[in-house]
């Protein structure tokens, strides 16, 4: 889907909104951050799955070979998705679930002394699951600060804090606050030179950017397909041969192969499915090339080119709205880091970030406040735990959304 001018390099807005019937309604979204509306692929995916013979996986009857089918074309996707690989892709019911679970079992490798380090540039879901098993471990947390006037997260604030005792260091990728995209590869060779490992929250950056978990050096790479299109679970991406060397509690007669060993209980089929159709609608928005017109490429070549056209689209969209937002009396925008998403945090001198929401939501625009569990970012802002008014851009937004925004937040600074 692409624009038809010449050179096809962009997305064609128009033609991806329509296959978004939420958009139907009417309202502005800018709630992406929080997850994105749902495609009709994505909505047929799930509908197929749970429509034919469904069952727990195996290869005699027909409801065990759809749920093998399903199952294999989920990690497939989500290993172009991320560039992992196909045995390290585990299932979970969120990012959340997952980074607990993990973090119980690579705590059973610490010991009293050993330390940990975590951002408070995090999401809390990649913050206090490794405080909690640091404390119940005996090991030490130290805290990475993030630079409050520009969002920044310097590498040197982690490579500080590293020593021969650190036994993990976990970063976001992107922060789903202000935006903030740290140096995760700059991060990562520090760390295993110090012989540790690192756990990256990748759930806001996979939306926006393409992720390569290899080059990134995640030792463990987490995100949630609901924020790109998908149905609501989370995913893990690590090698196998790292899986294989952890030993989680689970069931006697379950499986002991990677990745299944991670995954309790029957998988959520039509999820998968749901997953599987929302790579595949990513990799469609890829544009054609002047050169190969229409010609077939691998999934994870189309995600490539489709994250590229995405990131100009999205980034161009930021800058009208940073600009539009910047001729408001009274508005103050959070995070000017070098690299960011397209994720804007706003606070307002003479009115709560709240009574924003609620103006706009009555006319239509979804631009939702609050710290969105980024509590120790918040807080380092210096905005407590009510955080502000947070503006998230996806794909599928459009100049006429930054309009509206623009007009009614005008009107709301002027009630």
């Amino acid at each position: 889907m692409t624009y038809d001018t010449g050179t096809r390099t962009g997305i064609d807005i128009d033609a991806l909104r329509a296959r978004i019937p939420a958009l139907r309604a009417g309202v502005a979204h800018f709630d992406g951050p929080g997850g994105t509306q749902t495609p009709t692929p994505v909505v047929e995916a799930i509908t197929h799955a749970l429509s034919n013979p469904l069952s727990v996986r195996g290869s005699v009857a027909p409801g065990e070979i759809n749920a093998e089918t399903i199952v294999r074309d989920f990690r497939l996707a989500m290993a172009d998705l991320l560039g992992a690989e196909t045995a390290g892709i585990v299932v979970g019911r969120s990012a959340t679930q997952l980074t607990y679970d993990f973090s119980r079992v690579l705590a059973r490798g610490w010991a009293p002394g050993d330390e940990v380090i975590v951002s408070r540039l995090d999401h809390d879901a990649n913050i206090r699951p490794w405080v909690q098993a640091a404390g119940q471990a005996g090991a030490v947390v130290r805290w990475a600060d993030f630079d409050p006037a520009t969002g920044e997260l310097p590498v040197t604030s982690i490579g500080a804090l590293l020593t021969d005792r650190t036994r993990l260091v976990t970063v976001t990728a992107a922060s789903n606050l202000i935006g903030t995209r740290p140096d995760v590869t700059a991060i990562a060779d520090l760390v295993h030179r110090a012989g540790a490992l690192l756990y990256v929250d990748g759930v806001h950056l996979a939306a926006h950017a393409f992720v390569d978990v290899t080059a990134l050096g995640a030792d463990f790479f987490v995100c949630s397909p609901y924020k790109f299109f998908g149905p609501h679970h989370g995913v893990l991406a690590a090698s196998p041969g790292l899986l294989e060397t952890l030993r989680p509690d689970k069931l006697a007669p379950s499986t002991d192969a990677v990745p299944e060993r991670f995954e309790l209980g029957t998988l959520p089929y039509e999820a998968l499915a749901g997953t599987r159709a929302a790579v595949d609608f990513l990799a469609d928005l890829a544009p054609d090339t002047p050169d190969t017109p229409g010609t077939a490429q691998d999934r994870r070549t189309r995600l490539r080119s489709a994250f590229a056209a995405i990131e100009v689209h999205e980034t161009a969209l930021r800058e009208r709205a940073e600009e539009a937002m910047s001729q408001l009396d009274g508005v103050t925008q959070h995070s000017r880091a070098a690299l960011r998403t397209p994720t804007l945090l706003l606070t307002f001198d003479n009115h709560e970030a709240t009574d924003a929401y609620h103006f706009l939501a009555r006319s239509r625009i979804h631009a939702p406040a609050g710290s969105f569990y980024a509590l120790e970012a918040s807080r380092h802002l210096g905005l407590g735990t009510a955080g502000g008014l947070r503006v998230g851009l996806s794909p599928y937004n459009n100049a006429d959304d930054i309009e509206r925004l623009t007009a009614a937040l005008s009107a709301f600074l002027r009630s």
